[in-house]
């Protein structure tokens, strides 16, 4: 899917934060499955994805990504702390954050959207589902919404 502005199209680096190599995979073969060709970078904890927009240390070349599909139950710095962090720095507050996350709890549906996330996505336990979610997060926020440039 790809971003199109007017007489230019324009890729859309996609910046995937979730420590399970497994819904890691599910993404990266949703992303494949539905020719979803937005490069995607994974990282594994709240630090390195801080670290990667920041384009701190070894993410000094990282592109910045113009969504961030974000999963609350990471180590070291939660995702509630990454998308308090992120909607809290002028430069990093208009990249969309979806939350992918395996959590039902209203309180976590409440403080993300107060914390300024764009969407809350549950994971479905389906493998099935899982992909469609992905497709369908990928061809709205990438298809669909106007994205500010990086």
């Amino acid at each position: 899917m790809r971003m199109t502005d007017d007489a230019q199209a324009e890729t859309v680096d996609i910046l995937l934060v979730e420590d399970d190599a497994g819904d890691a995979l599910i993404v990266r073969e949703a992303f494949e499955h539905h020719k979803i060709r937005n490069p995607l970078h994974v990282v594994t904890d709240g630090e390195q994805a801080l670290r990667f927009v920041r384009r701190d240390g070894e993410f000094a070349d990282a592109p910045r990504p113009g969504l961030i599909m974000l999963d609350l139950n990471l180590p070291r710095v939660s995702g509630m702390e990454v998308l308090a962090e992120l909607k809290a720095d002028p430069d990093l507050r208009v990249i969309p954050v979806v939350i992918l996350t395996t959590s039902r709890a209203e309180e976590d549906v409440l403080r993300s959207y107060s914390l300024h996330a764009n969407a809350y996505v549950t994971k479905p336990v389906d493998f099935e589902q899982f992909m469609d979610a992905v497709r369908q997060i990928g061809s709205f926020f990438v298809s669909v919404v106007h994205l500010p440039r990086a």
